[in-house]
């Protein structure tokens, strides 16, 4: 029998604020455990929340990119359940009145477009984190009060791949639009992922399993592909599938049970007393979409429409946000951009891979790259000549003119007049090279232009060379 994968996504995404998202604690990853709490995150007695404004309008940014509807009020809930992460025994977070519902989002998987239906995005705030041990367990309330959005998607995805593609898209929306880092590997974005599967054809849904908190995007293909596998194979069994949690161990690649889920859990909700409704205005609305950093989609967009890039250039330019910021402030130098995008998306790349950095550790700044990218364009060097200068440049921590003049190179010759008798000398040099070209030899032709530049020392604009040395040959 043939099934079909029913995958529902939630995301939590830490929010890049200064502080927490009712209380004044500052936000911040690695400092000393239990150093950044304020009386609120411990539920101290008299201890009253406030809402942290900056985290309101990461949230407007975010519904907005996904196409949602905003909510013009804020409610807050509680959410009661008495775990040792949370001092109070409840979150506080939006039920009944989220601030985003009813989006979408756009995949790409196959060369072909899937919208992806998106129920809901709600503000609420994060738990502390919990180390546990075989004896004992350690509270880091750090983390506790910590802005969070959570994203809902519908259960419309149908593969491990196209859950991947959704999360791809989702770290984009919020890396670009400057609401978090994004870095899974430090918990700012925490995907837990609802999988079932069914006859093909059928519009019955299966026994849904959880599996969470994949902490990375690959991983997130991988725990879904597993799980899918498992199941089906229980089915083919004859064996029943458990409503359960589970885990994605990456070391062995296969989801591990946590527990069983007999019943849904009733978490009690009721209306936050502590913070009432507050009125969202049409201008505030506004103001926080209109504030939002342009998104990768439109960088994109501009890149190829207005700096005439190629899809592939483009898509390497926006698959980190640092890397296209770095090419953004670039153009400010040079208006090169093909040559910009190419140095960038090859020479720097390399550099990267091979030194394992990201692009905001790169030694050069973007004005000494489009320096020498200016160089290359203006012919005052060649490709091979501009390499050399690059690695000068990242040797010696200098600009393109200087490192030019400690390799002791010269500008390329790009007199006409010089070129043309240069040419005319290697022609009457080898007429059986002329010969060979009429009859159609192509490697004649790369060997006159290796003759002018071995008689220049390769000082001459290779390109014009062999513009001019095909006019002469049609004279022949």
């Amino acid at each position: 029998m043939e099934f079909e994968p029913v995958i529902g996504l939630e995301i939590h995404v830490e929010l890049k604020t200064k502080s927490k998202m009712f209380s004044t604690a500052p936000v911040a990853y690695g400092k000393e455990p239990n150093t950044l709490c304020a009386p609120l995150d411990m539920a101290f007695p008299g201890t009253l929340p406030t809402v942290n404004k900056e985290g309101v309008i990461y949230a407007i940014r975010v519904s907005n990119a996904l196409h949602m509807k905003i909510d013009n009020e804020l409610h807050f809930d509680r959410k009661n359940y008495f775990y040792s992460d949370l001092p109070k025994g409840f979150q506080i977070t939006q039920d009944r009145r989220p601030i985003g519902s009813d989006g979408y989002l756009e995949i790409e998987v196959g060369g072909k477009t899937k919208r992806i239906g998106i129920e809901r995005l709600h503000i609420e705030e994060d738990t502390c984190k919990q180390l546990h041990f075989p004896a004992f367990t350690l509270l880091n309330y750090n983390r506790a009060g910590t802005p969070l959005i959570e994203i809902v998607s519908k259960p419309e995805l149908r593969s491990g791949e196209e859950a991947m593609k959704y999360v791809e898209k989702i770290r984009s929306i919020v890396v670009f639009s400057g609401v978090s880092d994004g870095k899974m590997e430090e918990g700012s974005l925490r995907v837990d992922t609802n999988v079932s599967i069914r006859p093909k054809g059928s519009n019955t849904f299966g026994t849904k399993v959880e599996v969470k908190n994949i902490n990375s995007i690959n991983y997130v293909q991988k725990a879904i592909d597993f799980e899918v596998n498992r199941q089906a194979k229980l089915l083919e069994e004859g064996k029943e599938i458990l409503q359960e949690t589970r885990r994605y161990d990456d070391k062995k690649n296969e989801t591990i049970s946590m527990r069983l889920k007999t019943d849904s859990v009733d978490y009690k909700y009721y209306p936050e007393t502590n913070i009432t409704p507050i009125r969202l205005s049409d201008e505030f609305i506004k103001n926080a979409i209109d504030s939002c950093p342009e998104l990768a989609e439109s960088k994109k967009n501009r890149y190829i429409n207005e700096h005439g890039l190629n899809d592939y250039d483009a898509s390497l330019l926006v698959s980190e946000k640092a890397v296209s910021d770095y090419y953004d402030e670039a153009t400010k130098y040079s208006k090169a951009y093909k040559l910009l995008a190419n140095w960038i998306n090859v020479d720097v790349a390399a550099y990267l891979n091979k030194n394992i950095i990201s692009i905001t550790e790169f030694p050069l700044s973007p004005e000494r790259l489009a320096g020498l990218v200016k160089m290359v364009e203006a012919n005052e060097v060649n490709s091979n000549q501009a390499r050399e200068i690059f690695a000068k440049m990242l040797e010696a921590g200098v600009d393109a003119s200087k490192a030019k003049e400690m390799l002791g190179i010269s500008s390329q010759i790009s007199d006409l007049d010089f070129i043309k008798d240069t040419i005319n000398k290697v022609l009457e040099a080898n007429p059986q090279a002329i010969i060979d070209y009429k009859e159609g030899k192509g490697r004649a032709l790369g060997f006159l232009v290796g003759q002018t530049m071995k008689l220049t020392q390769g000082k001459i604009n290779p390109k014009l060379t062999t513009d001019l040395l095909l006019e002469e040959l049609k004279k022949r």
